[in-house]
């Protein structure tokens, strides 16, 4: 259960900076945080996310739905 919220607020966080550039890029002005910092970071976090499901899937933490026949 600890993995899923964990994947939860990775998502959330992604959410988050994914708005905050987009706010960014609308101000179009020099802002404390630049745009691309921003979008580094949700790269970075959906990577680790990718990641962190490929590994609990692999270990047996989470199980995928079953295949549909």
């Amino acid at each position: 259960m600890l993995i899923k919220i964990i994947i939860a607020l990775l998502l959330l966080y992604i959410l988050v900076n994914l708005f905050r550039a987009g706010i960014s890029m609308l101000r179009q002005q020099d802002s404390a945080i630049p745009m691309a910092q921003l979008l580094g970071k949700r790269v970075l976090y959906s990577a680790v996310a990718l990641a962190l499901i490929v590994l609990a899937i692999a270990t047996g933490l989470i199980t995928p739905n079953p295949r549909p026949y």
